[in-house]
């Protein structure tokens, strides 16, 4: 029985006719439809011709999560006076709306609306690109922009285009980027109809709700308790000021246990609503709360495609939890961020979905404006080795032949080919391989298939498929850091988790071809004739799918990775700690782990400013699972380098960056030595070398000549000799061992090479720079060419009668005379000695005369002879 008056309240009624022209027309269509519009449960109903208007079809609706699928499915059968599932007589009218997601599928033959969540529906395209049977495809909440909603899209086009251009599509969103959305389903033919639906929408006041002091920034997954305890206050506050249900939104699992923790004793049911929540949970969060006031605590899951009978206040913390892969040192994992405004106003708007409400934003007014304004897409910041493998299977290697709204980053998707290749997934040409095509279809990730398919020869099917379903989704914080004692818990457990985890092991088994009870073969044994432990499988299983993390012991709780990145364990007291983690003791003890010498580290991140990862999930390892499980990294040659200001030979066994053994080497490779010489000039400079007083003023002169003449005289500087060290130091490299063999050679010899023999310049180089000067007196004075101008620093004697200041670089360059007094000291300065004699040497007479009485001082010093003794030794010459 059609409930009727349920479906005429829905606004998004009004925009069904447009939406049905656009489909029977174009094919596609963007609808952008409000909050509690009716836009996820009404339309596919109607474009199903199941409330009686329109032809019947078939119609798969995408949603991101499991949770909004199960929910959308439910609501749908209800507004028909139906069940979801398959169980019920066909009398009875039971089965026309069902679902699937991983690991559960109520549908059957007689299932008309079928949701599903978008990573199903990626498995299915791969499986049947035609998608047989299904005339329309609904994706729901396009905004949110998670990878496999873009990607399912992308495959949907290509569908559409190339084998089914009957398929309908409809990108439904409450808040998106619909012009971009229009032009991507519209392709060549111009941008798709947008149709938009208006929301009764009633109004929500903005309630500003920042901490009385300062609370630490998030990083990674860590929230500082000091604003945990600030939302909690907010919540209180909130139930004391305002009547009806209070939806909080944080950003995860742990963070929900700790706020729930500090609303004990509160005058309202306490719910907790996150991926992870058992279904009678999220049912009952759905269902209404039947007279007793709650409290939701809900992560993002809530902020669309629900909703949440009862609410009138949300209370906001301002946070959201997104994937983040650091490619430089291999780690892919959540991280906590500040949520962007769009996310903000889809949160705000849950208060007034069924009456005037209220949002306590736990942030400043002032604030608000430096948000983001959108969040970043997935295909931006995640990790892409399972969207490479999907384009992979899908005959795209490249994903340049998808409509994608954002193209994957060139980087990002480098890395993930490299990961791909390593595993065997794609060939070299980034086709998939058959092992490849299997490994997208477990819906794993590729690295958690790859452990999957090899390990479970190893060490049975089943354990290999508990040990990946609990790599698969990590478990919770109160199942500590261990891996193997974490299976442990979970398979003597009861909680909410242990049943998912159960559920999914056995989904994995029977996707790796687990035999049969009675086939005689898979279970539990694997190859090794005793039974391995459970320390051993997991170290095992979580080596074989992170091998670039497998880790040994450098001290107290710290780890270097194969990656060559650090890694420090709970407790290690090298990270900063704002108490403790949700789900943990809180005592300090840190890990069981920490006197393994080898470990096999599955869930890592790495803390803002922080130069190493923290180990949130790791299993004990041996250097032979180590080395078994990353032979690609496993190494071993010749290693001399220049490493504490000399040059170190060894031959050197390396599992990636972790030295495994190393002995000295007597006779080294020659060009490994002369590579590690010339890294140790060109790391610690020239001054290696001996430059002695001789040498030195070569390169000042050469240096000059440059400057003056350019080509083809060379650049003697820094850089540029050691550019070029091995064109000038070839010989003396060529018998350099050590640092020692470096001091010893004549940096000036070897810098005469550079002069250009080979043109015949450098005959000229003593022309255009001369080393030293003859001045009348008949003495030969050096010039120093260190300075901006050449400078003669020569006794003032000396020069008597000398009419032209001297001029090098072939006339080009006046030199810059330093006139000295008979000590030696500076007494004038001049280019031009012509105009000093004539003008300044009166006064520096009068000045030295007195006090040099034995020295010439002639009045005339122009016509005077020039000397380098004094008075008297003239008169007696």
């Amino acid at each position: 029985m059609i409930r009727r008056d349920a479906l005429d309240q829905l606004p998004v009624r009004t925009a069904l006719p447009a939406l049905r022209a656009a489909l029977d027309g174009p094919g596609s269509a963007v609808l952008c439809a409000p909050p509690g519009t009716g836009k996820t449960t009404l339309v596919p109903l109607d474009l199903a011709g199941l409330t009686g208007e329109g032809p019947v079809r078939r119609v798969l609706v995408a949603e991101p999560r499991r949770m909004a699928a199960r929910a959308a499915a439910r609501r749908m059968a209800w507004l028909l006076g139906e069940k979801v599932g398959t169980g019920a007589p066909p009398a009875q009218g039971w089965g026309r709306v069902g679902f699937t997601v991983r690991g559960e599928r109520r549908a059957g033959p007689r299932t008309t609306v079928e949701v599903v969540t978008t990573g199903v529906l990626l498995q299915r395209l791969q499986r049947d690109p035609e998608l047989a049977g299904v005339d329309v495809v609904v994706l729901d909440e396009c905004h949110e922009r998670h990878l496999d909603a873009d990607t399912t899209a992308a495959f949907l086009l290509d569908v559409r285009e190339t084998l089914r251009p009957e398929l309908r599509l409809v990108a439904a969103s409450a808040t998106t980027d619909a012009e971009g959305w229009a032009r991507l389903l519209g392709g060549a033919q111009g941008a798709a109809p947008v149709v938009e639906a208006a929301g009764v929408s009633h109004p929500v006041e903005v309630v500003w709700a920042p901490p009385e002091r300062p609370v630490r920034p998030a990083h990674g997954t860590r929230v500082d308790p000091a604003l945990l305890t600030h939302v909690a206050g907010v919540v209180r506050r909130a139930l004391r000021e305002r009547t009806g249900d209070v939806l909080c939104f944080l950003p995860g699992v742990g963070e929900i246990g700790r706020v729930a923790g500090e609303l004990a004793g509160v005058d309202a049911e306490v719910l907790q609503v996150h991926g992870r929540a058992p279904a009678e949970v999220q049912d009952a969060v759905l269902a209404g709360g039947n007279g007793v006031r709650r409290v939701v605590l809900a992560t993002s899951v809530a902020e669309s495609s629900l909703t949440v009978p009862g609410v009138r206040v949300v209370v906001d913390s301002g946070l959201a939890r997104v994937p983040r892969t650091d490619h430089a040192r291999g780690l892919s994992a959540l991280t906590t961020v500040r949520a962007s405004r769009a996310a903000a106003r889809q949160r705000a708007g849950r208060a007034g979905r069924e009456a005037p409400g209220a949002v306590y934003r736990c942030w400043a007014e002032g604030e608000d404006g430096r948000l983001p304004a959108f969040p970043d897409p997935e295909i931006k910041v995640a990790d892409l080795t399972a969207f490479a493998l999907q384009a992979a299977c899908w005959g795209d290697p490249a994903a340049d032949g998808l409509a994608l709204l954002d193209a994957p980053p060139a980087g990002a998707l480098a890395a993930a080919r490299e990961v791909l290749t390593a595993i065997g997934a794609v060939d070299g040409a980034g086709r998939a391989t058959e092992r490849g095509v299997r490994m997208a279809r477990l819906g794993l990730h590729p690295r958690l298939a790859r452990a999957l398919l090899d390990g479970a020869p190893e060490v049975g099917v089943r354990r290999a498929a508990e040990v990946v379903a609990l790599l698969s989704e990590e478990p919770p914080r109160a199942y500590g850091d261990d891996l193997a004692a974490a299976w442990r818990t979970a398979r003597r457990g009861g909680d909410a988790y242990g049943a998912r985890w159960r559920q999914e092991a056995r989904r994995l088994a029977s996707a790796a071809g687990e035999p049969r009870a009675g086939s005689g073969a898979g279970g539990d044994g694997g190859r090794s004739a005793a039974p391995l432990t459970d320390d051993v499988v997991a170290g095992l299983l979580a080596a074989l799918a992170f091998p670039e993390r497998v880790a040994r012991a450098r001290g107290a709780g710290s780890y270097l990775m194969a990656s060559g990145t650090g890694a420090e364990l709970a407790g290690a007291g090298t990270q900063a700690d704002w108490g403790h983690r949700p789900g943990s003791s809180g005592k300090g003890d840190g890990s069981g782990l920490r006197d393994a010498q080898w470990l096999a580290v599955a869930v890592a991140d790495r803390p803002v400013a922080a130069a190493s990862a923290r180990v949130r999930l790791a299993a004990v390892i041996d250097e032979e699972t180590a080395c078994a499980a990353a032979p690609a990294l496993y190494a071993s040659g010749e290693e001399v380098r220049w490493s504490d200001g000399d040059v170190v030979a060894r031959r050197v066994t390396r599992l990636g960056a972790i030295e495994l053994a190393a002995r000295p080497l007597a006779a080294p490779d020659p060009g490994l030595l002369r590579d590690a010489v010339v890294s140790g000039l060109r790391r610690e400079g020239l001054g290696l070398l001996r430059w002695s007083a001789a040498a030195a003023s070569l390169r000042q002169r050469m240096a000059f000549v440059h400057r003056e003449l350019g080509a083809p005289w060379p650049d003697v500087s820094d850089a540029a000799l050691l550019e070029c060290v091995e064109e000038w130091l070839g010989v003396e490299l060529g018998r350099a061992r050590r640092r020692a063999d470096l001091e010893r050679v004549d940096a000036g010899q070897a810098l005469a090479r550079l002069l250009p023999w080979a043109s015949g310049d450098a005959a000229r180089f003593d022309e255009l720079a001369p080393e030293r000067i003859e001045v009348p007196s008949g003495s030969r004075v050096r010039v120093d060419y260190g300075g901006a101008q050449p400078v003669l620093a020569v006794k003032l004697q000396e020069l008597f009668g000398w009419q032209e200041s001297p001029r090098v670089a072939g006339g080009r360059v006046p030199v810059l005379v330093h006139l000295l007094s008979p000590a030696g000291r500076p007494a004038a300065v001049t280019a031009d000695l012509a105009s000093f004699w004539r003008d300044g040497y009166r006064s520096v007479r009068a000045e030295l005369r007195g006090r040099y009485p034995k020295h010439p001082w002639p009045e005339d010093p122009s016509a005077a002879e020039p000397t380098r003794h004094t008075s008297a030794r003239l008169k007696r010459g």
